[in-house]
């Protein structure tokens, strides 16, 4: 297999999928998402899948080819995308990627470490930790025995603080330096490209975003998903802040703000663990 593989990612509502169909399209090449939630098919609004315009001026894989109801993990992801990949090339000399969920895009470009298998033993004691305790004392933990992890790992996210802290505790070596293993080689050449804003422009694109998600029904959306709430796919920023104000917690202007906010901290993250990435080309847009 030869051809490049050209990887568009940044931060959430930078301005990827603009980007990203305008290169495939000069490229002749279809679109393979690499958005972790864009690929359940429930999840449309709050996810912010291509609109119909856009998916139908370029062909798009992963979009909306998955269910919540079973699930779905980084590991399956590189699988199917490599065997994809694989038959696309045949085809075309150029394939446009493009999304922002780190680990995906590891999974892609690297390969995954090899984990140990989980102990169910101390994962059942870190999920009842995590009951009796809160999220915060895990935090905290982790913060202790993995500053790497606690800088660069998604801390909203209750299932990956437990992981990182179950892998550290379980084998005496820090979840971060297990994720630092040689990355696979790939019978193709990856061109990473980065794309950037102004942080009070990205500020204001994720406010908009936000806006119009609400406008074009989010509430509705995560209402019929509110039965099926704890499913992994739907600890996601957006959903947890509606079905909150669903439940009548908080008004829907404070849902509004905590989505952004909450959406600013993701973009923030996810900066972070691409700065890393020397191999980046970032473009301010």
């Amino acid at each position: 297999m030869q051809g490049e593989l050209i990887f568009v990612l940044g931060p959430t509502a930078v301005g990827k999928t603009a980007y990203a169909i305008e290169l495939a399209r000069e490229l002749g090449s279809p679109i393979i998402n690499c958005d972790s939630r864009q690929i359940f098919k429930e999840m449309r609004i709050g996810t912010a899948v291509p609109s119909k315009e856009e998916l139908e001026l370029v062909r798009h894989y992963f979009i909306q080819t998955h269910t919540i109801e079973k699930p779905y993990t980084a590991g399956e992801y590189e699988l199917e995308a490599l065997e994809l990949i694989e038959e696309l090339f045949r085809r075309h000399s150029h394939l446009v990627v493009c999304g922002g969920s780190c680990l995906y895009a590891d999974a892609l470009c690297n390969g995954l470490d090899a984990f140990p298998d989980a102990d169910p033993q101390l994962r059942a004691t870190l999920n009842s930790r995590l009951q009796s305790e809160g999220l915060e004392a895990l935090r905290r933990e982790l913060s202790l025995l993995d500053p790497d992890s606690f800088r660069t790992i998604d801390l909203s996210n209750p299932r990956r603080v437990v992981r990182a802290l179950e892998v550290t505790i379980q084998t005496g070596k820090r979840y971060s330096q297990w994720k630092s293993n040689p990355k696979k080689s790939r019978p193709f050449s990856i061109r990473k490209i980065g794309l950037a804003r102004e942080r009070e422009i990205l500020y204001d694109r994720i406010n908009s975003r936000v806006e119009k998600m609400v406008a074009d029904g989010l509430a509705e959306e995560a209402r019929g998903l509110i039965g099926k709430r704890n499913l992994p796919a739907l600890n996601t920023v957006g959903y947890k802040e509606m079905f909150q104000y669903l439940d009548g917690t908080i008004s829907l202007e404070r849902a509004k703000e905590l989505i952004s906010r909450n959406t600013r901290h993701y973009a923030k993250k996810q900066l972070s663990y691409w700065a890393r990435d020397k191999e980046i080309e970032w473009i301010k847009l």
